[in-house]
C-alpha cells in the first residue's frame, strides 16, 4: 500500500500508525531523489531523475519490475552494494534486508510512505494494485511548516515530465512561477495542482481515498480504523494501543525531522497529542495579509 500527499502533510505519522498492528514492513520514500533515503537500489532498483517522479503506463517499463520487487519485499543486496558502501549504507542495507526478508516470510504488506509520488498514485493503484492513502494539509499550515524549514518548490522538476504535463495539463499553468521568489506563490500553485489530481484519481479509482490530515489528527483513533479497514488491516488490540499512545503523548520539540533508528533514516514523525495539534491554527508566523493570500490562491 502507499500513503502519501505533498511533503509536511503528515504521510510519516500516518504510516507509522498504519505499521503499528505489526502487518506491514514500513519503507521510507523510494522516490525521494535525496540520498538517504532514496537512491538505495536494494529497496527500488530504479533511477529516480525528479522530485515528483511521474510513473504512468507510458514509462512504466522503467519502474515496474522496481517496484513489484519492493512491494514484493525482495530487497536487492547486490544492486546495494554496487552503488552505496559507506558504513552507514552497509547498516541500512542489514535493517532493510532484514526486514523485507523476514517479512516476506511472514507474509507481511509493504508499506511505502511516499510524498513523491503523490502525482502518481493512479498508477500504484491501478497497476500496482496498492491501496492508496493520500493525506491533504490545509495550505496555510502548510505554508507556515515550508516556511519553518525554508523549502520552496522547484517547478522545472515538473515542468521537465512531458508525460506528466501531458496527463495533468493544469502544471503547464506552473511554467511562469519557474525561478520566481515568491515561494507562497509556488507553495499555493503545488497545493492546487496536488488538489486538482488527486481528487481527479481519487474519482477514477475506487483503491484511492482523500483523508484530511486536520480530521484525522483530531480524532486519531476513529481516523485510523476507518483506514485500518480500508488498506485491508485488522484493527487488533496491539494497534490500539500503539496508536492511542503516539497519538496522545506530549508533543516533543517543534515538530522537524530526528533519526529513526528503525529505517536509519530522517523522519518528521514525532509522539505528539495530535488532538492538540488539530486545534491550532496552523499559521506560525505567517502574517494575516499572508493567510489571507494563500486562501485566495488555493481556493477552488
Amino acid at each position: 500500500m502507499l500513503v502519501t500527499g505533498l511533503p509536511r502533510s503528515g504521510t510519516s505519522w500516518a504510516g507509522r500508525m498504519l505499521a503499528a498492528g505489526g502487518e506491514l514492513v514500513y519503507v521510507n520514500e523510494p522516490l525521494n531523489p535525496q540520498h538517504p533515503p532514496g537512491r538505495c537500489p536494494g529497496v527500488l532498483n530504479a533511477t529516480v531523475t525528479h522530485r515528483f517522479q511521474y510513473i504512468c503506463r507510458a514509462n512504466e517499463d522503467a519502474w515496474s519490475r522496481a517496484f513489484a520487487d519492493t512491494v514484493a519485499l525482495r530487497y536487492r543486496f547486490g544492486a546495494e552494494l554496487r552503488r552505496n558502501r559507506s558504513a552507514y549504507d552497509l547498516a541500512r542495507m542489514v535493517r532493510y534486508g532484514a526486514a523485507f526478508t523476514v517479512g516476506r516470510v511472514l507474509g507481511r504488506r509493504a508499506l511505502l510512505d511516499d510524498p513523491f509520488a503523490v502525482l502518481s498514485a493512479g498508477w500504484f493503484a491501478e497497476r500496482l494494485g496498492c491501496r492508496v492513502i493520500v493525506l491533504v494539509r490545509d495550505p496555510v499550515a502548510l505554508a507556515a511548516s515550508w516556511r519553518r524549514l525554508g523549502w520552496t518548490v522547484y517547478f522545472h522538476e515538473l515542468l521537465e515530465q512531458p508525460l506528466l504535463v501531458r496527463d495533468h495539463p493544469e502544471v503547464e499553468q506552473t511554467r511562469a512561477l519557474v525561478g520566481s521568489q515568491d515561494r507562497t506563490a509556488k507553495l499555493a500553485a503545488l497545493w492546487r495542482i496536488a488538489a486538482t489530481v488527486t481528487g481527479r484519481l481519487a474519482l477514477r479509482h475506487p483503491g484511492i481515498t482523500l483523508v484530511r490530515y486536520e480530521e484525522l489528527a483530531a480524532d486519531p483513533l476513529t481516523g485510523f480504523r476507518r483506514l485500518y479497514d480500508h488498506a485491508g488491516l485488522a484493527w487488533s488490540p496491539r494497534a490500539e494501543r500503539r496508536i492511542t499512545r503516539a497519538c496522545t503523548a506530549p508533543s516533543r520539540g517543534w515538530g522537524g525531522f530526528a533519526w529513526d533508528l528503525g529505517s536509519l533514516s530522517r523522519t518528521a514523525f514525532r509522539r505528539m497529542d495530535s488532538r492538540l495539534a488539530a486545534a491550532r491554527t496552523g499559521a506560525g508566523d505567517l502574517t494575516p495579509e499572508e493567510v489571507t493570500r494563500i486562501r485566495r490562491l488555493t481556493a477552488t
